[in-house]
């Protein structure tokens, strides 16, 4: 299909050679095979609407395919919806004489006084018989200057057709692009790019190898205007080295984590005349097509050895740290914009990518991270500690005695023939599990020689007032006297748990119940308070050395008079 489009028509006095080829009629345009069938079809069949938009990257011919639908509206003798582009009023149209066609730079006229004036023009006749306004970049048009054209482009004159090109189609005004018919025009291929600059050389006797047509294709990325900029450009030169800069040995320093060879690499660049902002922006382009080739190939414009260079690059750079390197240079270009040392700027950023300690950024903490994880030996894990063999129930723990110094001197030690080593004792705590049932009274007996000193001074309050009823397996019954110490217990259940375990050498499950029949609680023993019990507590007389025993009913009470001794309550 390629083959059977004609090329462009050279124009006199005009050597740049995006504009001595620049289609002219429909058949001419490459890579935009969509919008060529709505528009030669509308105008085939006489159903062009009043308004279009046209949007897309730059140099992919929006401007280029609205003085065509200008050409094939006011053609003399259209071919099948195309102009014929030999008609007085095609060649008028090319050179930019027309009466028919206005053109208005939006990013130069983009007040409201230049608005109303092509509006106002808009209703008067003209030789053809479409008169038609292409505003380029018209979303630069100020605010005031929309809604001016707004009312003129929501009912035009019978006999007017506006077309609005911009790159920025979100910038346009939601209104405006209510009343348009859009259509989007798409980056070009790098097969159909190089069949056209082959085109192009065969038709200006270009003396151009396939070397220096596979770098315009490169260079262009997707736009026929900038890869036939860039063919103009190499032929000039004479040269491929120079075209673009070589990044291979600032990827070399990304891959190895070299923040020397970053710099070293750019400072070579810098050399050779490159201008900071311009090896960012190259760079990231680079970059670009590297993270396109790992997550959609196809949308990569990347061809042949390059494609399959980056394509290298991209599998040991891995997704993670392309991402991090494409957003930390377009971070980096944004801050050049400002920055006195644009040169400096860049060179903080390439040193941030090969050390990631020195970004805080959450990319950077998960490359060292991973780092960590890949360079991390596997160490076999220790082994647990041996588990206490639990004692039997009413053995008797025996300690290890501990040597106390004596002004006694010792006995003097018997002579090894005299008397055999004494022979080792075993403790019970290292004497193997048992599985021997628990004795309700050992069980209450140790409770409360060892459990509840091993408890919080609050908790042995509570347990000192509890009452230990039945043991039914590992089921504890504990009875409290009062709702508020049952509510009490799930303060202390933790350290109360840690104790039972401790000293039963098994994991005990705690039942507390409430038994208001219970006496009143005993607290621990002291001397004889300074002030007068309170009428709701009664001394109780009969324990040795004339202690008494205050009873409480709360453990709050029993709290405070621990903490305040002699204190008085004021009501």
């Amino acid at each position: 299909m390629a083959d059977a489009i004609p090329t462009p028509t050279s124009l006199d006095g005009v050597t740049s050679l995006y504009r001595r080829f620049r289609p002219g009629r429909f058949a001419e345009l490459r890579g935009q095979d969509h919008v060529v069938r709505a528009l030669q079809g509308a105008v085939k069949n006489d159903r062009v609407v009043h308004a279009y938009l046209f949007s897309g990257p730059r140099g992919t011919g929006k401007t280029t395919t609205a003085r065509i639908l200008a050409k094939a509206l006011n053609c003399e003798h259209p071919v099948d919806g195309d102009a014929c582009n030999v008609c007085a009023s095609c060649v008028a149209i090319t050179k930019g004489s027309s009466l028919d066609v206005t053109e208005l730079d939006a990013a130069s006229n983009n007040g409201v006084d230049d608005i109303r004036e092509i509006t106002a023009g808009a209703w008067h006749g003209t030789p053809g018989r479409w008169k038609v306004y292409i505003f380029d970049e018209v979303h630069q048009l100020s605010k005031s200057a929309s809604v001016a054209l707004l009312k003129t482009l929501e009912e035009p004159p019978p006999h007017v057709i506006f077309v609005l090109a911009t790159t920025d189609p979100h910038k346009v005004l939601p209104t405006i692009r209510s009343r348009t018919q859009h259509l989007e025009f798409r980056l070009i291929g790098g097969d159909t790019l190089s069949t056209l600059l082959h085109d192009v050389k065969g038709a200006a006797g270009l003396a151009a190898d396939e070397a220096t047509i596979d770098a315009a294709v490169r260079l262009g990325r997707g736009s026929a205007r900038d890869a036939l900029s860039a063919l103009d450009q190499l032929l000039a030169t004479g040269s491929l080295i120079e075209a673009q800069p070589e990044f291979d040995g600032l990827f070399h320093a990304m891959v190895d984590v070299d923040a020397v060879g970053a710099l070293r690499s750019l400072a070579v660049l810098t050399q050779e005349g490159w201008d900071p902002e311009q090896l960012a922006e190259s760079f990231a382009a680079e970059v670009r097509q590297v993270f396109l080739l790992q997550v959609a190939p196809e949308v990569a414009d990347a061809v042949d050895s390059d494609r399959d260079r980056l394509s290298a690059w991209g599998s040991r750079l891995g997704l993670p740290r392309t991402v991090r390197i494409l957003e930390t240079v377009g971070k980096a270009m944004r801050e050049m914009k400002s920055a006195p040392e644009k040169i400096v700027t860049l060179e903080v950023a390439l040193v941030r990518l090969t050390r990631p300690e020195l970004d805080s950024s959450l990319e950077a903490l998960d490359e060292r991270l991973t780092k960590l994880e890949r360079g991390a030996t596997r160490t076999p894990a220790p082994a647990p500690p041996p588990t206490a063999a639990l004692r039997p129930i009413g053995s008797v723990e025996v300690t290890k005695s501990i040597s106390v110094p004596s002004t006694v001197p010792p006995e003097p030690a018997p002579t090894p023939a005299s008397e055999p080593a004494p022979e080792s004792v075993e403790s019970p705590t290292d004497a193997p599990l048992t599985s021997a049932p628990l004795d309700f009274d050992d069980v209450r007996a140790r409770f409360e020689q060892h459990v509840v000193p091993r408890t919080a001074r609050s908790a042995q309050m509570l347990l000192k007032s509890a009452q230990l009823r039945s043991l039914d397996g590992n089921r504890l019954t504990i009875a409290v006297p009062s709702d508020e110490m049952r509510q009490s217990t799930d303060v202390i259940m933790p350290g109360l748990r840690s104790a039972l375990e401790h000293e039963f050498k098994t994991a005990l499950q705690v039942e507390w119940v409430v038994d208001r029949t219970l006496s009143s609680v005993t607290t621990a023993r002291a001397p004889r308070p300074a002030r007068a019990p309170s009428p709701d507590a009664v001394a109780e007389e009969g324990y040795p050395g004339d202690e008494s025993v205050l009873v409480v009913e709360s453990v709050a009470d029993h709290l405070i008079t621990e903490m305040f001794p002699g204190a008085e309550e004021i009501s």
